[in-house]
């Protein structure tokens, strides 16, 4: 018995000190810090390792933006916004089956095809003058997500004016892509932020769960005030938040977001200001976001029933303009302050 002792000590002596020299490794691996511009906005990318890869994360970044940016003339989505007909790709793909799968999740709150009613709002809201009854009518003739479809690697039109936009899941997509390479290259700590869509895993430089701030909605047009509603341990999760957090449009006294319905071609009349969600891809809880902002909190509510896996965090004006809190009960654990 006592040989059978001896043996296991030096094991033993081996497993803590391999224990010991691999957790004072992780402790002196530094995090990195890059940087830059993507699709028409800002990334900022943390993770442990000994040096930046950001050669290998812009090559990833180059992929998306080369399937699903609108600011690349080049890119497939745009080409197809140009009425050619060029053969899509894997990551095109995901992108679109998933937007349809939101599309079908949310009874066509999603939809990506909705971007002319949102321009014409959109310089309707700046000048003033919001678009009149015929031209949104006209504009509706080209809207719905199920007048497009993905078959052998093209997509098809129902009418050759319809245009896509996946500028509300393509910065979460982006997330994800990132966060699998940083995967891949055996890095476990780190956090992928790409225009304020997020997606983390292990723990930060302070040896602390990831936490994520969102953002009080203002009037702030300048953007000066950026105080925080909330903060939140987004540990190895993605977050997405969707909201013109400064600008809005008053209606009888309330105050609305400007959150055009692809439905009824004009802005919603529910009063969600923000629209936050925790989910396992950035994508999704990017789609997802999106969609509750034009969805409203009793039918956001049905959805997120229906899809458990999903958390959301939703700040709305009360029907005295005061601004309120609802949030899933599985988000409970997550809110920090």
């Amino acid at each position: 018995m006592k040989k059978k002792l001896y043996w296991q000590i030096p094991f033993l002596l081996f497993l803590i000190i391999g224990t010991v020299f691999i957790v004072r490794q992780q402790r002196s691996t530094p995090y990195q810090h890059d940087e830059g511009q993507v699709f028409g906005t800002f990334y900022h990318i943390t993770y442990q390792n000994d040096s930046s890869i950001n050669n290998a994360i812009l090559a990833e970044l180059a992929k998306v933006d080369s399937a699903l940016s609108m600011f690349n003339r080049e890119s497939i989505i745009s080409r197809i916004n140009q009425g050619e007909n060029p053969e899509t790709n894997n990551m095109f793909n995901s992108v679109f089956k998933l937007a349809e799968q939101v599309s079908d999740n949310t009874g066509g709150a999603f939809d990506i095809t909705v971007a002319p009613l949102v321009n014409v709002w959109g310089f309707g809201f700046k000048t003033g003058n919001p678009p009149t009854k015929a031209v949104i009518d006209s504009l509706r003739t080209i809207v719905g997500y199920k007048k497009v479809a993905l078959d052998n690697n093209h997509i098809i039109k129902k009418d050759p004016r319809v245009m896509l936009d996946c500028s509300a899941i393509a910065k979460g997509y982006g997330c994800d892509v990132v966060a699998q390479m940083l995967e891949r290259h055996g890095i476990k700590n780190y956090m992928v932020e790409i225009g304020g869509e997020v997606v983390t895993h292990g723990i930060s430089e302070k040896r602390l769960p990831w936490k994520i701030g969102v953002t009080k909605p203002t009037d702030d047009s300048l953007a000066v005030d950026k105080e925080l509603q909330t903060i939140l341990n987004v540990k190895d999760m993605a977050m997405a938040t969707s909201g013109n957090y400064r600008n809005f449009y008053y209606k009888n006294g309330k105050k609305y977001a400007h959150t055009i319905d692809p439905k009824t071609g004009y802005p919603v009349q529910h009063n969600i200001l923000s629209a936050t969600v925790l989910a396992k891809r950035c994508a999704e809880a990017d789609a997802y976001a999106t969609s509750f902002m034009v969805m409203g909190l009793e039918k956001t509510k049905e959805v997120l029933k229906k899809q458990p896996e999903l958390m959301a965090y939703l700040i709305y004006a009360d029907h005295k303009g005061n601004m309120q809190v609802w949030y899933s009960p599985s988000m409970k654990d997550k809110i920090l302050k």
